[in-house]
């Protein structure tokens, strides 16, 4: 009954998988990036809103849990699990500050912030990536081809993504090509386990 959506969806998936060039080139940064970090004492604080943050909760465990193998954990903290913080900021300070404010206490210099955005314009996001950029932190930002948080970013991975009206993109290719990226950045942690006595 639904075969003809499902190879459609394939085919749009598909088309968009061949022609990725830039956003290798930018996913490889951002795991170098990672790894020197890492191998520095550095942590990743990671996050994002609705699809956007079950995707930034998911790049902190497969970092501190596994992806595919036993190797030792890395430093990944997903600023969208604390709920009490959440909702202390959101009600004291403001919901553009959820995120910020906990990278403001948290965070520093030659940590990483992973911002998720398909729109590039999500408020939360954008006050999160100016306070990494004060805390002396770099910022990747996993977003489209449009918004702001592209020129806050030290590095942009820039997922396409077809039109589907007047200045709208397909929020949910955008969202399956950051799972894209999680994953092989989480592949190189994969081929070069850092030992497991290096410090946090």
């Amino acid at each position: 009954m639904y075969k003809q959506l499902f190879e459609s969806h394939t085919k749009e998936l598909s088309d968009l998988l061949g022609d990725l060039d830039k956003f290798h080139e930018q996913t490889s940064l951002a795991a170098e990036h990672l790894h020197e970090s890492f191998s520095k004492g550095g942590r990743v604080f990671v996050a994002g809103n609705g699809g956007s943050a079950s995707e930034a909760q998911h790049f902190a465990e497969e970092l501190i849990g596994r992806y595919r193998g036993n190797r030792p954990p890395y430093p990944a903290i997903s600023l969208t699990a604390d709920s009490n913080a959440i909702t202390c900021i959101a009600n004291d300070f403001g919901f553009d500050q959820i995120y910020s404010r906990q990278i403001e206490a948290l965070g520093q210099e030659g940590d990483v912030f992973i911002g998720l955005s398909t729109s590039g314009n999500s408020e939360n996001i954008l006050k999160a990536a100016e306070m990494a950029r004060v805390n002396g932190m770099t910022v990747i930002a996993l977003t489209g081809i449009v918004g702001k948080l592209r020129e806050i970013a030290d590095i942009a991975i820039e997922a396409p993504a077809p039109k589907v009206g007047d200045n709208k993109f397909a929020t949910e290719r955008m969202q399956e090509l950051h799972l894209h990226a999680i994953h092989m950045i989480c592949e190189t942690f994969e081929e070069e386990p850092r030992s497991a006595t290096s410090s946090l």
